[in-house]
């Protein structure tokens, strides 16, 4: 698989930081971008917005507006998965970014990295997905995989997909196993399931229950 840092592009300069709110208005017109990085002397001080810059006097220079930049950046060595965090977090499409030096190396672009993460097993493989919930302090990553391992479950992929100060929600990709008796583990193990399944027995019993009830009560 293609190294998430062969993505990192330097298609278009970075802004220098003497450049003119207009010319920069002009530079936005003509790409799609969110933000985009400013450089001064050479150094990385923060990526200007394409909204922000609208509103500018077009006589200034980037420099005039620093205090508006945003200073988010990614490392070159960050995995993909704190790469989309970055990127998610500050809701742009750019991400610049800088070595351990934090010298700047150029840029990722959202859409290049969605293009890799395609191209993971986690959405590349066949398989099914499923969404378990447990407290915060009770879950563990170890447990949600060897649950599937037990029953013969291949895991190809899991990470924290939601959560909140009490429960925290776990996406898991299953390339094989029985996916029935995988829920009912983890129910065993005290994990709600969130998603639905129809191999779920447990639930497909439970509404066979609730129609029959249903139709007893109409009687």
């Amino acid at each position: 698989m293609t190294e998430i840092t062969n993505y990192i592009t330097n298609d278009f300069r970075a802004i220098d930081s003497q450049e003119t709110i207009a010319s920069i208005q002009d530079f936005f017109i003509d790409v799609n971008f969110s933000h985009f990085p400013i450089l001064e002397d050479g150094v990385f001080i923060g990526s200007i917005s394409s909204e922000d810059v609208e509103t500018f006097d077009t006589d200034k220079k980037a420099i005039d507006y620093k205090y508006t930049l945003e200073r988010f950046f990614a490392r070159k060595s960050m995995i993909w998965l704190d790469v989309l965090e970055v990127f998610a977090k500050n809701h742009t499409n750019i991400l610049p970014i800088l070595d351990e030096n934090n010298a700047y190396i150029g840029y990722y672009e959202m859409e290049d990295i969605m293009k890799f993460f395609q191209e993971t097993p986690f959405l590349k493989e066949p398989g099914g997905i499923i969404i378990v919930q447990k407290g915060l302090l009770d879950y563990s990553m170890s447990e949600v995989t060897q649950i599937v391992e037990s029953n013969n479950g291949k895991v190809l992929g899991c990470f924290v997909s939601d959560g909140d100060l009490e429960n925290v929600q776990i996406t898991i990709k299953i390339a094989l196993g029985a996916i029935n008796e995988i829920i009912q583990t983890y129910r065993r193990y005290g994990y709600e399931i969130i998603s639905e399944h129809q191999e779920d027995t447990y639930i497909n019993s439970l509404k066979e229950r609730s129609d029959y009830l249903d139709k007893y009560l109409n009687i």
